[in-house]
């Protein structure tokens, strides 16, 4: 019985990053709930079977690194069979959104005792396999609710600089333009999916800066005021190139390096 559990919880460990990857697209503010709890019902046994061998583990710290190695080893082997960078880049980030948004949330909304221990060993494993990415491990609640509060990350950040509160013009406006001309643009999820999977990054890294201030005042005069200048005016095209542009050039300067000596704007 005790092998057989075992067994189901790494077999099924194995599944869980590749299954994640069809409920990628459904990652938005109208579907993710439900595509969220039917991934979460489709690996429930697994997750079932991954906290009865914890328990039943003589070498708890061993067991966690086999489950974790099960999942992070096919999904690392796919990114890195792909054919040139920017073809494992793209297979990295829907990856990272898959760890991210279906598979680190459905460990944690099984709430056993081996949840935290098996996402944080995840995390251990996935940072060795690709030392670039920064990724972290939220429940689903509070996913959930960025699509109706902070999903604009950057902007939330500055306007909270700013002292605006979370529903101002600015933050509303641009939800407002994510949701009607964004998401239905032929590659808008994509964007927003990738901005999801840089953002709370870049954010981070900007508020440990002695001068984050500057920086932020910066990306509003630079970014920010011109973007909502141009959805005012219907230049939603503009808009999304100028914001797109705004994200690579923040990605370049905070996400893959964690300069904390400050930074010019």
């Amino acid at each position: 019985m005790a092998e057989n559990t075992y067994l189901t919880a790494l077999h099924g460990m194995e599944r869980v990053i590749p299954d994640a990857r069809q409920f990628v697209s459904m990652f938005n503010r109208k579907s993710y709930g439900d595509a969220f709890q039917k991934y979460y019902e489709a690996h429930a046994v697994t997750f079932g079977a991954v906290e009865t061998g914890y328990q039943n583990a003589i070498d708890k710290t061993q067991y966690l690194f086999n489950m974790a190695e099960a999942a992070v080893r096919p999904a690392a082997a796919e990114v890195q069979k792909m054919p040139g960078r920017s073809k494992q880049e793209k297979e990295l980030i829907d990856s990272n959104l898959s760890m991210v948004v279906y598979v680190l949330p459905g460990i944690l909304y099984y709430k056993g005792e081996s949840a935290k221990p098996l996402t944080d060993e995840i995390l251990r494993q996935w940072k060795a396999q690709f030392p670039k990415t920064n990724l972290s491990a939220a429940p689903f609640e509070e996913i959930e609710s960025g699509f109706h509060k902070k999903w604009c990350y950057i902007t939330t950040a500055v306007c909270e600089t700013f002292g605006k509160p979370d529903d101002c013009y600015e933050l509303t406006l641009l939800r407002n333009y994510r949701d009607s001309y964004l998401q239905s643009q032929p590659d808008g999820e994509e964007v927003i999916r990738e901005y999801y999977d840089v953002a709370p990054t870049i954010v981070k890294r900007i508020n440990r800066q002695p001068d984050k201030k500057k920086i932020y005042r910066g990306i509003w005069e630079n970014y920010l005021s011109p973007c909502i200048t141009m959805i005012e005016n219907d230049e939603k095209a503009a808009c999304k190139e100028l914001y797109t542009e705004m994200v690579r050039t923040l990605q370049e300067r905070y996400f893959y390096t964690d300069n904390t000596r400050g930074s010019r704007s």
